[in-house]
């Protein structure tokens, strides 16, 4: 199967009972979007926001900005997780902006592009990293240990050429890096795997910039 964009997904904030954001609000509740959607840089970690035109980031702190523009996840990862969870779940359920099929994202390199449509040009940064605001949301008992075992976190994208897409856009894979990280290694790094954390600065540049840091510093402390 050759890998597509089943939907794309946005939302607004809206309060909940328990979120990292000081506001109280979240972004959390992404919906699929009918017709095309609009996809660039957001701007810099504190300012920037999504990278989805119409979509909301409620804490700039921790979420958005040119490292974290598009968060991709994977219709066959939602479906595990439905079966492990016992009940259906639903595309963007997970906050992400775009869901997939046919690809792994979790198996994408860090520094890997992927053009999307005909013009979006996206390069993959970095895993998520389960939160309160995530646990919350989804209402399971030990959730972010949950998620962090099954090393299913999905990927952060920045933008590298603006675009328009909408569900059922084909996904290529224009570049592929030859170094092992990809972003499950990343997260099972950044997530306590310590003999993993040296080797994560083989990514280079196009890591996080946070991450990046980390990287560096796992490595001079290695």
């Amino acid at each position: 199967m050759s890998p597509i964009l089943l939907t794309v997904n946005a939302g607004k904030s809206a309060a909940v009972a328990r979120t990292d954001a000081p506001s109280g609000l979240t972004g959390i509740d992404k919906r699929p979007v009918d017709g095309e959607v609009a996809v660039s840089a957001p701007g810099p970690r504190g300012v920037g926001g999504s990278g989805l035109a119409g979509d909301s980031i409620a804490d700039l702190r921790h979420h958005g900005g040119d490292d974290q523009a598009v968060y991709t996840y994977a219709r066959e990862d939602l479906d595990h997780w439905a079966a492990e969870l016992g009940h259906p779940l639903e595309n963007g359920v997970f906050g992400e902006n775009l869901t997939t099929e046919g690809i792994d994202v979790n198996d994408t390199r860090v520094g890997e592009r992927w053009r999307v449509g005909d013009e979006l040009l996206l390069e993959a940064t970095s895993p998520r990293i389960p939160c309160a605001t995530f646990a919350d949301w989804i209402g399971e008992r030990r959730w972010v240990k949950r998620f962090a075992e099954a090393a299913r976190p999905g990927a952060y994208f920045r933008v590298l050429r603006p675009g328009t897409i909408r569900a059922g856009d084909r996904i290529e894979v224009v570049h592929r890096p030859t170094h092992e990280v990809s972003v499950a290694f990343a997260f099972r790094a950044q997530l306590g795997e310590r003999s993993l954390r040296p080797r994560v600065l083989a990514a280079g540049p196009a890591l996080h910039s946070e991450l990046y840091r980390n990287a560096t510093a796992w490595a001079e402390n290695a």
